[in-house]
């Protein structure tokens, strides 16, 4: 805690402590110095205001250590309330009370200013915590704003990309519609042709050579389900045996010297017009080879 803020936060307090003595000594002093004499009675006036004084020096000095004393704080309060109570019967006394009874609440109120004052040493802080307080804060701030950044980046590419998409969909719908019209006018305009009147001589007259003496008759193509035509029927080759697959295999390989290799003789195979699967013919080619490293 800087002396500046210290002297800022202290100084109210200290000056109405004052204020308030000077005004407890005064009244003391009028109050009793018609029935005593007034050296006695600024004896007395000095008392309570040493008294409260004391109690206070005590009260900042364990606050200083980080202690806490509940009698001494009592103490001081009665300090306090006493003098409260001096200025108010003081006031009463009085033709005018108004503006005694004015000032009648400094004690008290310089009591509360010095709690206030203790409470805020107990939770100031250093300079270097302030600092460090302020960096977090800061960060936090940061991290913040860059989070709401990419959120509302985010949120506009998606809203871009939801545009574009739904633009995209409607001129494809478009499209679709001003296709599905050309080829319904283009559907309606065929239908009326085969079903109008002169469709059947027109094409008699032009077919008459290749459809002598029949009536010529031709449909629009529909579209609908179809049913599949059945696929001919392709008689396959008989599948070669284990030993005629390497007969062929052995005889391929050594046609040349050096011996052919797999992928040659798998070529040389199928172009000789055999059938076989790859995995047997590769088999094959490693019972051969075997049996000629073998031998």
């Amino acid at each position: 805690m800087s002396k500046l803020k210290r002297a800022l936060t202290v100084g109210p307090a200290v000056a109405m402590t004052v204020v308030s003595m000077v005004l407890t000594l005064a009244v003391v002093v009028m109050w009793l110095g018609t029935a005593m004499p007034w050296p006695v009675a600024l004896v007395v006036g000095l008392g309570l205001d040493g008294g409260w004084l004391a109690t206070l020096a005590y009260e900042r000095r364990l606050a200083a250590q980080g202690d806490h004393s509940g009698p001494v704080t009592a103490v001081g309060w009665c300090f306090g309330a006493v003098a409260t109570g001096v200025l108010v019967a003081h006031a009463l006394g009085e033709r005018h009370p108004a503006a005694w009874l004015a000032v009648a609440w400094l004690p008290l109120a310089a009591k509360a200013l010095w709690l206030v004052h203790g409470l805020w040493e107990r939770t100031a802080l250093t300079p270097a915590a302030l600092d460090a307080i302020r960096g977090i804060q800061q960060e936090a701030r940061d991290d913040a704003a860059v989070a709401r950044a990419r959120l509302r980046a985010e949120a506009g590419a998606e809203e871009t990309r939801l545009m574009a998409v739904t633009q995209a969909g409607a001129r494809v719908a478009r499209v679709q519609a001003r296709t599905a019209g050309r080829l319904a006018g283009a559907w309606s305009e065929l239908e009326g042709a085969r079903q109008a009147p002169d469709a059947a001589r027109a094409l008699t007259c032009v077919t008459e050579r290749v459809t002598a003496g029949a009536q010529p008759a031709w449909s629009l193509p529909v579209w609908g389900p179809f049913e599949p035509l059945p696929a001919p029927a392709i008689e396959a080759p008989p599948a070669l045996a284990d030993d005629e697959l390497d007969r062929i295999v052995a005889e391929l390989r050594d046609s040349e010297t050096p011996p052919l290799s797999y992928r040659e003789l798998s070529t040389r195979f199928r172009a000789a017009g055999h059938s076989a699967a790859e995995t047997r013919l590769r088999a094959a080619w490693r019972r051969v080879t075997a049996t000629a490293e073998g031998a």
